[in-house]
């Protein structure tokens, strides 16, 4: 079947929608740390923003391609473009980084607890769910 005819599914605009709302909520929560909202930071303790404004610039730049890469990668799911793999994926490699640095450089862990590492395990799952939902639907020919 030719690729411009291919029927797309429903479950394409559900995924996309839904993983645009989800990552717009990790760019918000990125933008607003590094912004530093006294509305958003407030929530913290003094030693988890201590420990957030002294990320080196390569930890805040994996944790940027995170973010921003994992919203892209929404965005083209809903304009039904294959670089959602390669968006999905650079947001992988973004996390990974981001968490060597948190979990294995740093102490993060025993300043988010038992809750921040759980969410953070959310976090991974979606991340895997939608680089591996983009690549079958490229194989599939609905993204191009």
């Amino acid at each position: 079947m030719n690729e411009w005819n291919t029927r797309v599914p429903r479950h394409l605009w559900i995924v996309g929608a839904l993983s645009l709302l989800w990552n717009a909520v990790g760019a918000f929560d990125y933008s607003a740390s590094q912004l530093r909202l006294d509305f958003y930071m407030s929530q913290f303790t003094p030693d988890q923003l201590a420990y957030f404004y002294a990320f080196p610039a390569w930890a805040v730049a994996a944790w940027a391609i995170a973010v921003w890469g994992a919203l892209l990668g929404s965005l083209c799911l809903l304009l039904r473009k294959a670089w959602a793999v390669w968006l999905f994926g650079a947001s992988i490699v973004g996390m990974v980084l981001t968490a060597i640095y948190s979990y294995v450089l740093t102490d993060g862990l025993a300043l988010m607890g038992t809750g921040g590492l759980v969410f953070t395990g959310v976090i991974w799952l979606i991340a895997f769910s939608l680089f591996f939902y983009a690549r079958a639907m490229a194989r599939r020919g609905v993204l191009r």
